[in-house]
Protein backbone atom coordinates (compact mmCIF):
# COMPACT_ATOMS: atom_id res chain seq x y z
CA UNK A 1 0.00 0.00 0.00
CA UNK A 2 1.32 3.29 -1.00
CA UNK A 3 1.15 6.38 1.36
CA UNK A 4 2.53 8.33 -1.05
CA UNK A 5 0.13 11.47 -2.36
CA UNK A 6 0.59 13.60 -5.81
CA UNK A 7 1.53 17.38 -4.26
CA UNK A 8 1.68 18.49 -8.21
CA UNK A 9 2.99 16.82 -11.80
CA UNK A 10 6.52 17.29 -10.27
CA UNK A 11 6.55 16.05 -6.68
CA UNK A 12 4.95 13.85 -4.31
CA UNK A 13 4.90 13.22 -0.87
CA UNK A 14 4.32 10.81 2.05
CA UNK A 15 1.28 10.90 4.28
CA UNK A 16 2.14 11.61 7.85
CA UNK A 17 -0.03 11.92 11.01
CA UNK A 18 0.45 13.80 14.30
CA UNK A 19 -0.28 12.86 18.07
CA UNK A 20 -3.57 14.94 16.96
CA UNK A 21 -4.91 12.55 14.96
CA UNK A 22 -4.10 9.40 16.78
CA UNK A 23 -6.69 8.14 19.35
CA UNK A 24 -6.14 5.07 21.17
CA UNK A 25 -8.65 1.91 21.38
CA UNK A 26 -9.92 0.28 24.53
CA UNK A 27 -9.83 -3.74 24.23
CA UNK A 28 -11.63 -6.46 25.80
CA UNK A 29 -9.48 -6.45 29.22
CA UNK A 30 -9.41 -3.80 31.60
CA UNK A 31 -6.74 -3.36 34.33
CA UNK A 32 -6.49 -2.30 37.82
CA UNK A 33 -4.40 0.91 37.55
CA UNK A 34 -2.58 0.22 40.94
CA UNK A 35 -1.40 -3.50 38.38
CA UNK A 36 0.18 -0.92 36.12
CA UNK A 37 4.09 -0.38 36.13
CA UNK A 38 5.30 2.67 34.39
CA UNK A 39 8.98 1.43 35.39
CA UNK A 40 11.60 2.14 32.41
CA UNK A 41 15.79 1.44 32.14
CA UNK A 42 17.79 2.96 29.89
CA UNK A 43 21.44 1.03 30.16
CA UNK A 44 22.31 0.70 34.02
CA UNK A 45 20.01 2.99 35.42
CA UNK A 46 16.45 2.50 36.61
CA UNK A 47 13.71 5.14 36.53
CA UNK A 48 9.85 4.26 38.39
CA UNK A 49 8.21 6.87 35.45
CA UNK A 50 9.87 7.29 31.58
CA UNK A 51 10.01 10.80 31.91
CA UNK A 52 12.72 12.97 31.20
CA UNK A 53 13.41 16.56 31.86
CA UNK A 54 14.14 18.70 28.71
CA UNK A 55 17.94 20.48 28.90
CA UNK A 56 15.92 23.82 28.66
CA UNK A 57 16.75 26.89 31.28
CA UNK A 58 12.84 27.53 31.90
CA UNK A 59 12.40 24.19 32.78
CA UNK A 60 15.39 22.33 34.46
CA UNK A 61 17.82 24.04 37.21
CA UNK A 62 19.87 21.58 39.61
CA UNK A 63 17.20 22.00 41.73
CA UNK A 64 14.62 20.97 39.39
CA UNK A 65 16.65 18.07 38.18
CA UNK A 66 17.19 16.61 41.51
CA UNK A 67 13.50 17.11 42.50
CA UNK A 68 12.70 15.19 39.01
CA UNK A 69 15.19 12.75 39.87
CA UNK A 70 13.83 12.22 43.41
CA UNK A 71 10.65 11.64 41.57
CA UNK A 72 11.59 8.80 39.74
CA UNK A 73 12.89 10.40 36.41
CA UNK A 74 15.40 11.85 35.35
CA UNK A 75 16.06 15.79 34.37
CA UNK A 76 18.72 16.68 32.03
CA UNK A 77 20.77 20.44 32.59
CA UNK A 78 21.34 22.12 29.47
CA UNK A 79 25.16 22.71 30.24
CA UNK A 80 24.86 25.57 27.69
CA UNK A 81 22.75 27.57 29.65
CA UNK A 82 22.49 30.05 32.25
CA UNK A 83 23.52 28.01 34.76
CA UNK A 84 26.94 27.31 33.25
CA UNK A 85 27.73 31.10 32.57
CA UNK A 86 26.77 33.00 35.33
CA UNK A 87 27.41 31.82 39.08
CA UNK A 88 24.42 32.89 40.17
CA UNK A 89 21.78 33.25 37.04
CA UNK A 90 18.95 34.07 39.33
CA UNK A 91 18.73 37.59 37.96
CA UNK A 92 19.04 36.81 34.46
CA UNK A 93 16.02 34.41 35.27
CA UNK A 94 14.17 37.30 37.03
CA UNK A 95 15.28 39.57 33.97
CA UNK A 96 13.46 37.27 31.62
CA UNK A 97 10.44 36.62 33.51
CA UNK A 98 9.34 40.51 33.13
CA UNK A 99 10.54 40.70 29.71
CA UNK A 100 7.59 41.82 27.51
CA UNK A 101 4.44 40.27 28.06
CA UNK A 102 4.24 39.31 24.22
CA UNK A 103 4.83 35.91 22.38
CA UNK A 104 6.61 37.32 19.18
CA UNK A 105 9.23 40.41 19.95
CA UNK A 106 12.52 41.00 18.46
CA UNK A 107 13.13 43.18 21.58
CA UNK A 108 13.02 40.10 23.64
CA UNK A 109 15.13 38.13 21.37
CA UNK A 110 17.59 40.98 21.16
CA UNK A 111 17.74 40.88 24.79
CA UNK A 112 18.18 36.81 25.33
CA UNK A 113 20.94 37.16 22.83
CA UNK A 114 22.91 39.49 24.98
CA UNK A 115 22.29 37.19 27.99
CA UNK A 116 22.87 34.55 26.26
CA UNK A 117 26.11 35.23 24.79
CA UNK A 118 28.50 35.25 28.11
CA UNK A 119 30.92 32.84 28.06
CA UNK A 120 30.39 29.35 29.09
CA UNK A 121 32.66 28.35 32.07
CA UNK A 122 34.10 24.97 32.60
CA UNK A 123 34.20 25.13 36.27
CA UNK A 124 30.63 26.04 35.91
CA UNK A 125 29.66 22.72 34.21
CA UNK A 126 32.03 21.23 36.78
CA UNK A 127 29.91 22.58 39.85
CA UNK A 128 26.35 21.86 38.47
CA UNK A 129 26.93 18.41 37.68
CA UNK A 130 28.40 18.14 41.42
CA UNK A 131 25.86 19.63 42.81
CA UNK A 132 23.33 17.17 40.98
CA UNK A 133 25.52 13.97 42.23
CA UNK A 134 25.74 14.78 45.54
CA UNK A 135 22.05 14.87 45.84
CA UNK A 136 21.89 11.05 45.03
CA UNK A 137 19.81 10.78 41.59
CA UNK A 138 21.43 10.27 38.03
CA UNK A 139 23.48 13.03 37.02
CA UNK A 140 23.07 14.26 32.86
CA UNK A 141 23.98 17.01 30.84
CA UNK A 142 23.04 18.23 27.38
CA UNK A 143 25.00 19.44 24.89
CA UNK A 144 24.82 20.82 21.12
CA UNK A 145 26.06 18.92 18.85
CA UNK A 146 28.84 22.12 18.09
CA UNK A 147 29.40 22.37 21.69
CA UNK A 148 30.89 18.84 22.62
CA UNK A 149 33.60 18.74 21.37
CA UNK A 150 35.00 21.63 23.56
CA UNK A 151 33.15 20.55 26.83
CA UNK A 152 32.75 16.72 26.78
CA UNK A 153 35.76 16.10 28.76
CA UNK A 154 34.86 18.58 31.25
CA UNK A 155 31.63 16.26 31.75
CA UNK A 156 33.14 13.32 31.95
CA UNK A 157 35.38 14.26 34.41
CA UNK A 158 32.38 16.20 36.27
CA UNK A 159 31.06 12.45 36.86
CA UNK A 160 28.00 12.47 34.67
CA UNK A 161 25.66 9.29 33.92
CA UNK A 162 24.03 9.98 31.24
CA UNK A 163 25.20 12.12 28.16
CA UNK A 164 22.84 14.32 25.93
CA UNK A 165 23.64 15.40 22.78
CA UNK A 166 20.64 16.89 21.56
CA UNK A 167 20.09 19.85 18.48
CA UNK A 168 17.42 20.57 16.25
CA UNK A 169 18.81 17.98 13.78
CA UNK A 170 21.09 15.84 14.25
CA UNK A 171 22.73 13.07 12.30
CA UNK A 172 25.54 10.26 12.21
CA UNK A 173 27.14 11.99 9.46
CA UNK A 174 27.69 15.83 9.52
CA UNK A 175 29.84 17.09 6.52
CA UNK A 176 31.31 20.40 6.61
CA UNK A 177 34.47 22.23 4.35
CA UNK A 178 35.28 24.64 7.09
CA UNK A 179 34.93 22.87 10.03
CA UNK A 180 36.11 19.63 12.04
CA UNK A 181 32.69 17.42 12.68
CA UNK A 182 31.88 15.35 15.39
CA UNK A 183 32.50 11.58 14.32
CA UNK A 184 29.20 10.09 16.52
CA UNK A 185 30.33 6.90 16.15
CA UNK A 186 34.26 7.25 17.01
CA UNK A 187 33.12 9.54 19.80
CA UNK A 188 30.13 7.53 21.47
CA UNK A 189 32.45 4.66 21.20
CA UNK A 190 35.35 5.97 23.43
CA UNK A 191 33.42 7.34 26.20
CA UNK A 192 32.64 5.53 29.21
CA UNK A 193 28.89 6.97 29.58
CA UNK A 194 25.36 5.98 27.91
CA UNK A 195 24.70 8.80 25.42
CA UNK A 196 21.06 9.79 24.05
CA UNK A 197 21.20 11.81 21.01
CA UNK A 198 18.67 13.34 18.64
CA UNK A 199 16.75 14.87 17.38
CA UNK A 200 15.32 13.00 14.27
CA UNK A 201 12.56 12.44 12.38
CA UNK A 202 13.08 9.70 10.07
CA UNK A 203 13.50 5.68 9.63
CA UNK A 204 17.04 6.07 7.92
CA UNK A 205 18.34 8.82 9.93
CA UNK A 206 17.73 7.05 13.09
CA UNK A 207 19.15 3.93 12.04
CA UNK A 208 22.09 5.29 11.47
CA UNK A 209 22.19 6.84 14.27
CA UNK A 210 21.62 3.85 16.45
CA UNK A 211 24.89 2.44 14.99
CA UNK A 212 26.76 5.01 16.35
CA UNK A 213 26.09 3.17 19.54
CA UNK A 214 23.89 5.28 21.21
CA UNK A 215 21.63 4.31 23.91
CA UNK A 216 18.38 6.61 22.93
CA UNK A 217 17.29 8.12 20.36
CA UNK A 218 15.10 11.63 20.76
CA UNK A 219 12.61 11.80 18.37
CA UNK A 220 11.24 15.14 17.17
CA UNK A 221 12.99 18.23 16.71
CA UNK A 222 12.64 19.43 20.63
CA UNK A 223 11.18 22.90 21.97
CA UNK A 224 7.50 22.52 21.28
CA UNK A 225 5.40 25.44 21.78
CA UNK A 226 8.46 27.69 21.97
CA UNK A 227 10.47 26.71 19.38
CA UNK A 228 9.89 28.43 15.65
CA UNK A 229 11.59 26.08 13.38
CA UNK A 230 8.43 24.90 11.11
CA UNK A 231 8.29 28.70 10.67
CA UNK A 232 11.35 29.96 10.18
CA UNK A 233 12.76 26.61 8.21
CA UNK A 234 10.08 24.77 7.15
CA UNK A 235 10.95 21.49 8.90
CA UNK A 236 8.21 19.40 10.56
CA UNK A 237 7.62 15.72 10.30
CA UNK A 238 4.55 15.16 12.60
CA UNK A 239 5.32 12.56 15.80
CA UNK A 240 2.72 9.95 15.45
CA UNK A 241 4.54 9.44 11.85
CA UNK A 242 8.20 10.10 13.24
CA UNK A 243 7.55 7.81 16.44
CA UNK A 244 6.49 5.11 14.44
CA UNK A 245 9.01 5.33 11.83
CA UNK A 246 11.77 5.34 14.50
CA UNK A 247 10.24 2.27 16.36
CA UNK A 248 10.42 0.51 13.57
CA UNK A 249 13.99 1.39 13.04
CA UNK A 250 14.52 0.15 16.81
CA UNK A 251 13.19 -3.17 15.40
CA UNK A 252 15.56 -3.84 12.37
CA UNK A 253 18.15 -2.37 14.25
CA UNK A 254 17.81 -5.13 16.63
CA UNK A 255 17.82 -7.86 14.05
CA UNK A 256 20.68 -6.22 12.24
CA UNK A 257 22.87 -5.85 15.63
CA UNK A 258 22.23 -9.39 17.04
CA UNK A 259 19.46 -8.28 19.80
CA UNK A 260 21.04 -4.66 21.01
CA UNK A 261 17.83 -2.36 21.83
CA UNK A 262 18.47 1.56 21.64
CA UNK A 263 15.67 3.20 23.29
CA UNK A 264 13.23 5.63 21.48
CA UNK A 265 12.73 9.32 23.26
CA UNK A 266 9.57 11.48 21.82
CA UNK A 267 10.90 14.80 22.74
CA UNK A 268 8.64 17.79 21.77
CA UNK A 269 5.01 18.96 20.81
CA UNK A 270 3.82 16.73 24.25
CA UNK A 271 1.90 19.48 25.82
CA UNK A 272 -0.95 17.18 27.55
CA UNK A 273 -0.95 13.91 29.39
CA UNK A 274 -2.96 12.76 26.42
CA UNK A 275 -0.10 13.29 24.10
CA UNK A 276 2.49 11.15 26.37
CA UNK A 277 -0.52 8.56 26.42
CA UNK A 278 -0.18 8.16 22.46
CA UNK A 279 3.44 9.02 21.97
CA UNK A 280 4.11 5.86 24.09
CA UNK A 281 1.20 4.06 22.34
CA UNK A 282 2.70 4.73 18.73
CA UNK A 283 6.60 3.21 20.12
CA UNK A 284 8.36 5.65 22.18
CA UNK A 285 10.04 4.41 25.37
CA UNK A 286 10.26 7.22 27.49
CA UNK A 287 9.24 11.02 26.63
CA UNK A 288 11.51 14.41 26.74
CA UNK A 289 9.00 17.19 28.55
CA UNK A 290 9.68 20.83 28.32
CA UNK A 291 6.49 22.99 28.10
CA UNK A 292 4.72 20.12 30.67
CA UNK A 293 7.35 20.45 33.08
CA UNK A 294 7.52 24.03 32.63
CA UNK A 295 4.36 24.62 34.06
CA UNK A 296 5.40 23.44 37.39
CA UNK A 297 5.64 26.01 39.86
CA UNK A 298 9.35 25.07 40.56
CA UNK A 299 10.05 25.48 37.12
CA UNK A 300 12.88 28.67 36.29
CA UNK A 301 10.85 30.44 34.07
CA UNK A 302 8.54 31.24 36.54
CA UNK A 303 5.65 30.40 33.59
CA UNK A 304 7.30 31.43 31.04
CA UNK A 305 9.36 28.88 28.41
CA UNK A 306 11.63 29.40 25.88
CA UNK A 307 14.60 27.02 24.80
CA UNK A 308 18.21 27.94 23.45
CA UNK A 309 17.29 28.64 20.31
CA UNK A 310 15.37 31.79 20.86
CA UNK A 311 18.87 33.25 21.91
CA UNK A 312 20.91 31.52 18.80
CA UNK A 313 23.16 34.77 17.88
CA UNK A 314 22.83 34.54 13.81
CA UNK A 315 19.40 32.87 13.59
CA UNK A 316 16.96 32.96 16.66
CA UNK A 317 14.31 30.53 15.79
CA UNK A 318 12.26 30.56 19.08
CA UNK A 319 10.16 32.44 21.41
CA UNK A 320 9.56 33.39 25.11
CA UNK A 321 6.39 31.74 25.19
CA UNK A 322 3.92 32.38 28.19
CA UNK A 323 2.51 28.50 29.49
CA UNK A 324 1.94 29.72 32.92
CA UNK A 325 2.03 27.78 36.05
CA UNK A 326 -0.39 24.51 37.09
CA UNK A 327 0.57 22.86 39.77
CA UNK A 328 3.81 21.54 41.96
CA UNK A 329 5.70 19.42 40.24
CA UNK A 330 4.74 16.21 42.25
CA UNK A 331 1.33 16.85 41.23
CA UNK A 332 1.85 18.07 38.07
CA UNK A 333 3.51 14.36 37.25
CA UNK A 334 2.16 11.82 40.16
CA UNK A 335 -1.34 13.84 41.49
CA UNK A 336 -3.55 13.75 42.93
CA UNK A 337 -5.09 16.88 41.47
CA UNK A 338 -8.24 19.16 40.68
CA UNK A 339 -6.99 20.14 37.47
CA UNK A 340 -8.80 18.14 34.49
CA UNK A 341 -7.17 19.41 31.34
CA UNK A 342 -3.96 16.96 30.81
CA UNK A 343 -1.82 19.12 32.49
CA UNK A 344 -1.07 17.72 35.64
CA UNK A 345 -1.46 13.88 37.27
CA UNK A 346 0.94 12.99 34.26
CA UNK A 347 1.89 9.86 35.04
CA UNK A 348 -1.54 8.99 36.84
CA UNK A 349 -3.15 9.55 32.95
CA UNK A 350 -0.50 7.08 31.49
CA UNK A 351 -1.42 4.53 33.94
CA UNK A 352 -5.16 5.20 33.73
CA UNK A 353 -4.66 5.02 30.47
CA UNK A 354 -2.69 1.69 30.15
CA UNK A 355 -5.29 0.07 32.72
CA UNK A 356 -8.25 1.21 30.72
CA UNK A 357 -6.70 -0.69 27.57
CA UNK A 358 -5.84 -3.90 29.27
CA UNK A 359 -1.91 -3.12 29.70
CA UNK A 360 0.42 -3.68 32.96
CA UNK A 361 4.00 -2.57 31.51
CA UNK A 362 4.96 0.20 28.92
CA UNK A 363 7.11 -2.44 26.33
CA UNK A 364 3.10 -4.33 26.20
CA UNK A 365 1.58 -0.76 25.78
CA UNK A 366 3.29 -0.09 22.25
CA UNK A 367 1.07 -2.42 21.04
CA UNK A 368 -1.83 -1.04 21.89
CA UNK A 369 -4.05 -0.56 19.11
CA UNK A 370 -4.73 2.94 17.52
CA UNK A 371 -6.65 4.63 14.78
CA UNK A 372 -7.09 7.97 13.37
CA UNK A 373 -9.54 9.85 14.59
CA UNK A 374 -12.52 10.57 12.52
CA UNK A 375 -12.05 14.28 13.71
CA UNK A 376 -8.72 14.68 11.64
CA UNK A 377 -8.82 16.81 9.13
CA UNK A 378 -5.57 16.42 7.71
Amino acid sequence: MSYEVEIGLGKRGRKSMPLDAISIVPTRRTRDPEDVSLDWQIDAFKFSMPVIGAPMDSVMSPATAIQLGQLGGMGVLNLEGLWTRYADPQPVLEEIAVLQAQQFSPENTARLQELYSAPIQAELISARLEEIRDAGVVVAGALTPQRTQEFYKTVVDAGVDMFVIRGTTVSAQHVSETKESLDLKKFIYELDVPVIVGGVAGYTPALHLMRTGAAGVLVGFGGGASSTTRRALGIRVPMATAISDIAEARRDYMDESGGRYVHVIADGGLGTSGDIVKAIGMGADAVMLGTTLARAAEAPGKGWHWGLEAAHQDFPRGDRTHVGTVAPMDELLLGATNHTNGTANLMGALRRAMASTGYTDLKDFQKVEVQISPTYSG
